[in-house]
């Protein structure tokens, strides 16, 4: 049956409101009882429309299909370990966590770190990539983009669960909700108060990426590399910005843990950029070089 709507969520400034619950349907089937809750079938729509796109351009990089599907599926399910890992390893629970391992697997109950999920992704991707003879850093520029599109879906999924939101704001868009009002999802801020909607700050910034990216694919692709290290900056230096407003963050000490990854995220996406471009440039030079250096019978040969 469908699932009440038991929750609100309004925006007080420009007169809205919406009733809503987390769970979009709940079911007993053979014997069991089953609950599918909105966070997931977000995710999983971004998942599948990331699939449709990088099925759509596989070709343009110069990956097989099938192969990219396997490599697609590894690190998918890998992304998930490591996004739940993230969040077990840097919240402020750990020591329960460890106490208790088997509650590790309590995914259900709430807790994963996207910045996890996208670590282990791409280095099991890796890892499938030189398995299956693909071409790492081109699939890593379609995953990237891939990426973009499941964080932008994906992060409404905090919206019907009202998480990772900011601190209070006075901007139109400012809003609240009964969990936010509960001040359970996060601490720091006026429960009173309308807050900032962070998540949609996020998932409106993947998709000006999305696009600025695929733009930039089609029009300016000059080496394998150069849309992983568009991707690597673009989060990044969003994220750090956005981190900052938020009421939830993960911390190592006095640091939000997000922050510090995106400011290495944006380091290396510059200093990868500039060592693969460096290398992309040198090759035509070296290949000359090559041929010059070639007695002219095999050159006569090569051109013939």
């Amino acid at each position: 049956m469908l699932e009440r709507l038991s929750h609100y969520i309004e925006f007080p400034n420009l007169g809205w409101h919406f009733s809503l619950s987390d769970t979009l349907i709940e079911f007993s089937l053979l014997g069991g009882h089953f609950t599918i809750k909105w966070y997931g079938v977000l995710i999983a729509i971004g998942f599948l429309l990331a699939v449709m796109y990088g099925t759509w351009r596989v070709k343009e990089f110069g990956i097989d299909p099938d192969r990219m599907v396997d490599v697609v599926l590894v690190a998918t399910l890998m992304g998930f370990v490591g996004a739940r890992l993230y969040y077990v390893f840097f919240s402020a629970n750990t020591a329960a966590y460890l106490a208790n391992p088997l509650s590790i697997l309590y995914i259900w109950e709430g807790g994963i770190g996207i910045y996890g999920g996208i670590i282990f992704a791409f280095l099991f991707g890796i890892l499938m990539c030189r398995a299956c003879k693909v071409p790492i850093l081109a699939m890593c520029d379609l995953a990237s983009l891939g990426f973009l599109i499941g964080q932008s879906v994906g992060r409404w999924g905090n919206f019907f669960n009202q998480e990772a939101f900011g601190g209070n704001t006075t901007l139109p868009w400012g809003m609240t909700g009964d969990i936010i009002a509960s001040g359970v999802n996060g601490s720091g801020y006026d429960t009173a108060l309308p807050v900032h909607p962070t998540f949609f700050y996020e998932s409106l910034w993947c998709a000006i990426g999305f696009v600025l990216l695929h733009i930039w694919s089609r029009c300016a692709y000059r080496f394998k590399g150069q849309i992983l290290c568009g991707y690597m900056v673009w989060y990044g230096f969003g994220r750090f910005l956005i981190e900052g407003l938020r009421t939830d963050s993960l911390m190592i000490g006095a640091l939000r843990t997000s922050q510090l990854v995106a400011v290495l995220a944006v380091l290396g996406g510059v200093g990868l950029f500039l060592f693969l471009r460096r290398r992309a440039m040198a090759l035509p030079m070296q290949l000359e070089t090559i041929e010059e250096e070639l007695p002219e019978e095999t050159k006569e040969k090569t051109n013939g």
